[in-house]
């Protein structure tokens, strides 16, 4: 496959063995918004033995909100938030023949990132710092992608199968009733819109260009593993 598959995983769901075989790319909590030593080993074992590509998932310390409700820190709690976490997966790590491939922030973290070029230019200074080498995961358009570039980080531009987009390339609050997608014909419709034709069409029928590098299922979905077959299925016949 020519795009990458991910998805965030090592949240305490029961579906992550289901949908590991049908990715390429994890995103693996680090136990701020979710998930513990234990998940993250048994996550990285079962990517390893999928050929899955290993990345942090690092978030707001926030379990009692999964990590998605907005935190207000100073700069560099912000970078050490993201340092902490990198060193908590690769102490796992350490244990495997393998390494870390790339840092995907999770929840508000990731959300404030694509819309604050300040904390998108901290997050991306962060992994930068911690390893030149790792490849920052961000919202397709979004200063994320912007900061982390200016940093000459390797970056890779993330677009969504179960989410509905903004006229300004941002994703629905998931606060609003339609910023899921669950219906399957829908979801194949974007994704194939999204990579055969480089655009998007958003809650208000507006058009709007879309770089996709990488499509993303969110792990905790409903309907995550059907989800993660099918794409898996369009992305291998498709021509």
């Amino acid at each position: 496959m020519l795009i990458d598959i991910n998805c965030d995983l090592g949240e305490g769901m029961r579906n992550d063995k289901d949908i590991i075989p049908f990715i390429t790319s994890a995103n693996v909590a680090c136990g701020y918004h979710a998930g513990d030593t234990d998940t993250m080993w048994q996550t990285i074992e079962h990517c390893i033995a999928n050929r899955v590509a290993i990345g942090a998932h690092p978030s707001f310390l926030d379990r009692a909100n999964f990590g998605r409700t907005e935190l207000q820190l100073a700069p560099d709690e912000i970078y050490e938030l993201v340092i902490q976490q990198l060193i908590i997966i690769d102490e796992v790590l350490s244990s495997f023949a393998t390494r870390l491939q790339h840092v995907k922030p999770h929840g508000a973290l990731y959300n404030l990132s694509a819309k604050n070029a300040g904390i998108a230019q901290i997050i991306a200074k962060a992994v930068k710092n911690y390893d030149r080498n790792l490849v920052l995961f961000g919202l397709s358009g979004s200063y994320s992608i912007r900061e982390a570039k200016k940093l000459g980080l390797q970056t890779t531009s993330e677009v969504f199968a179960d989410r509905t987009y903004q006229d300004d390339g941002s994703l629905t609050p998931r606060s609003a009733a339609n910023a899921l997608i669950t219906d399957m014909d829908k979801m194949t419709t974007q994704v194939l819109q999204m990579t055969n034709e480089g655009t998007v069409t958003t809650v208000s029928g507006k058009v709007i260009p879309i770089a996709a590098q990488t499509i993303c299922i969110h792990g905790d979905g409903k309907y995550a593993a059907e989800f993660t077959k099918a794409i898996h299925h369009i992305l291998t016949t498709s021509e």
